[in-house]
């Protein structure tokens, strides 16, 4: 079995069209062993405390077990099936066991202490220095000063939170898939042909009439954005915000207990390792200090988005009063009315600008963008993917950058593109690759994200390794033999998470636990994302973006002032939204005790920060997965800490121009290079010179 295993092969990249749920247990299983064997050597006496020895030993069999789990991960978020689904939670406990118990070792802390407590330990190289601090600040954080009773229930702990989490995430994708209902041609009334065709054609496939919705985004955002119909906004609205609760009549998928025990479980985590509270621990390898300065940050930035968001709400009511005759404005009535708001003040709609805004263009320009301020090649090629529509591409550079530069990948670069003609030229560098799922379908899990197959690394055998990423969306699907249309949101999303894909993939650092995004402090790592979001509001750029589905012809000037001007509508009831998660966030898990009032804590912070009231059943925190099921428990605030540095670091391009390739290389050098080979906060200071100002934030959003 494990010659022919999929998940065993060492290839460059994971064979992803071969792996089946049957292939997992055994790979596991054989992997798991492996990496046990591993810990032992590292850990046994007669191994020297030497930092290359431990990599060549420990790390090596933990990197491949970590990228065989990895692809078994993956594919339960993007090709999801019960088969898959059981393989993976059967194998679950014992891959989380493992971990935990390595995070936790006593001895192999002992020999990273013994490593950072040499004389040669000055020697080692900044990078390296970096790694081995945080290092041991985990192994602090992952019980390894614990012992006996506590010892064991951390570990307990960490095991049942995985599994809660997983739950957590499956409940929130089957309520997603499966709701549907089937709505009549007069009830969609005035939504997009493009989106009543992929409906028409989801019902015409299951053999029914009418016109089928769900609650996936492509499907849900334009019947709330343009149907006429009252009541089928509500049916929507009411089945969105109920997902995965107690009021959405599946018991099976209610997620009130999970959210209740995760919460008890992280409380109790951090008391066992000696703080107050949950955020208290999570805030450790942060940039913010404590959970008090991020609650005076988010209420202070509450308190300048405030009067914008009012003055937002009271303009969008008397226009819908006004103009649409909804005198009791409703929230399902919000993202309808503040379209037709835009509508009538801009005098364009959503809907216009993304005709423009098709996939082959859009990747286009944003590849172009890339190759010029990177110095990179990008282009397709082959490889196993998960789905028809997946496309692999890798980046190339022709100058060399490192002392790595001339080596071979992990597995070659022939063995890496998989067909004849793609190999690497003689001055040509294999940078890195990554894969691009676009489309929304069932079984996928709902959102975006970047996710890593491999880091880079200086092997101990020598060989260069590559990172290699996974991009992830949920667009709309290419209808009718068009190309796929992206809204002007739709494509800030994709710059946002190719931020991400650079950050991991442009990295030069060889160590593997501070390359590309590793290591960076998780309220830093939204830095890379939010500023490639800037370029999808800049003249220049949306030229080499933009092409008519239809005529061809580039985006006009004319509709590009309205978009600029609209730019910051609402913005201030938009801020207000992301502060209300981030409060509710932080204070979840800052008050030992929440769990057993999550509505009531919800309801308070809601009162504090909200404009806009939620209806009493409003469960949004039962498919809140970033806080559940996504690392980012304590840390949403981290999206508003990091959009400050990505604004301000921005500034820097509109001083000096969007395609400035001094500017260019200048933050390709000192952000996106050096990873988490050193504090965030130093890695700014080096591209801006300066600390970080509030100012630009502002003036970004239009509230200066």
């Amino acid at each position: 079995m494990q010659t022919t295993n999929p998940l065993l092969s060492t290839a460059a990249l994971p064979a992803f069209a071969q792996i089946r749920p049957e292939h997992i247990q055994p790979a596991i299983e054989a992997l798991l062993k492996e990496s046990r064997a591993a810990l032992a050597e590292a850990t046994d006496p007669a191994t020297p405390a030497d930092y290359d020895r431990l990599s060549a030993t420990l790390g090596v069999a933990t990197e491949r077990f970590g990228a065989a789990w990895g692809a078994v991960g993956h594919l339960n978020a993007v090709a999801n099936t019960p088969e898959l689904r059981e393989a993976y939670n059967a194998m679950l406990p014992a891959v989380t066991e493992f971990f935990t118990a390595l995070g936790a070792d006593e001895k192999l802390y002992a020999k990273y202490k013994a490593i950072a407590a040499a004389p040669s330990a000055a020697r080692l190289s900044p990078a390296r220095q970096q790694a081995l601090k945080n290092w041991l600040r985990d192994f602090v954080l992952s019980g390894a000063e614990l012992q006996g009773e506590a010892k064991a229930r951390f570990a307990a702990i960490q095991e049942r939170s995985a599994e809660l989490g997983q739950q957590f995430s499956e409940h929130v994708l089957d309520a997603t898939d499966g709701f549907a209902y089937y709505a009549s041609e007069a009830e969609m009334r005035g939504v997009p042909d493009d989106a009543k065709q992929a409906a028409r054609s989801a019902a015409e496939a299951e053999g029914k009439e009418g016109y089928k919705l769900t609650l996936h985004f492509p499907s849900y955002l334009p019947v709330m954005q343009y149907a006429e119909d009252r009541a089928l906004r509500e049916r929507l609205y009411t089945a969105y915000v109920t997902r995965a609760s107690d009021l959405a009549g599946k018991p099976e998928q209610d997620n009130s207990a999970i959210i209740e025990e995760l919460l008890k479980l992280r409380q109790e985590e951090a008391a066992i390792l000696g703080f107050a509270n949950y955020a208290e621990a999570s805030l450790v390898p942060k940039m913010a200090d404590s959970p008090a300065q991020v609650l005076e940050f988010l209420r202070d930035l509450n308190r300048r988005a405030r009067p914008f968001a009012e003055k937002d709400l009271a303009e969008l009511r008397e226009f819908a009063a006004k103009e649409l005759g909804l005198s009791d404005l409703q929230v399902w009535d919000n993202a309808y009315a503040s379209e037709k708001l835009k509508e009538a003040r801009y005098a364009f709609s959503d809907q216009a600008v993304r005709q423009y805004f098709t996939v082959p263009r859009v990747l286009a320009g944003l590849f172009d963008i890339i190759e010029r301020l990177f110095n990179v090649k990008i282009s397709e090629q082959d490889a196993e993917v998960w789905h028809e529509s997946v496309k692999f591409y890798r980046l190339t550079r022709r100058a060399p950058t490192s002392p790595h530069a001339a080596s071979a990948p992990q597995g070659g670069a022939e063995g890496a593109l998989g067909r004849p003609g793609d190999a690497l030229e003689p001055d040509e560098q294999l940078v890195g690759q990554f894969y691009l799922d676009l489309y929304a379908r069932p079984g996928k899990r709902p959102g975006a994200w970047m996710d890593e197959v491999r880091s880079r690394w200086a092997r101990p055998d020598g060989a260069m390794q590559t990172p290699v990423a996974q991009l992830v969306c949920n667009f709309s699907s290419p209808q009718g033999g068009k190309p796929a249309l992206l809204s002007h949101d739709d494509v800030t999303t994709l710059f946002h998470e190719f931020g991400h894909g650079l950050h991991h993939l442009l990295t030069q650092v060889d160590e593997l636990g501070v390359s590309g995004i590793s290591g960076v402090e998780w309220d830093a790592v939204e830095l890379p994302s939010q500023f490639m979001e800037n370029f999808c509001w800049e003249w220049e750029v949306l030229q080499r973006l933009t092409a008519h589905v239809d005529t061809g012809e580039a985006l006009p000037r004319e509709l590009f002032d309205k978009m600029t001007a609209a730019k910051n509508f609402q913005s201030g009831l938009q801020t207000l939204r992301q502060i209300e998660f981030a409060l509710f966030d932080m204070r979840l898990h800052a008050e030992p005790g929440s769990e057993a009032a999550v509505q009531a804590l919800l309801d308070e912070v809601r009162a504090e920060v909200a404009v806009i009231p939620a209806p009493a059943f409003n469960r949004s925190q039962h498919s809140f997965s970033h806080i559940f099921a996504g690392g980012y428990s304590a840390g949403y605030y981290s999206y508003k800490w990091a959009e400050l540095l990505s604004a301000d670091a921005w500034s820097a391009f509109e001083v000096e121009g969007v395609f400035n390739a001094a500017t260019g290389q200048r933050y390709l050098q000192n952000v996106l290079e050096v990873g988490g080979s050193r504090p965030a906060i130093e890695s700014f200071k080096a591209f801006r010179g300066r600390e970080p100002q509030i100012d630009a934030l502002l003036r970004h959003q239009g509230m200066s």
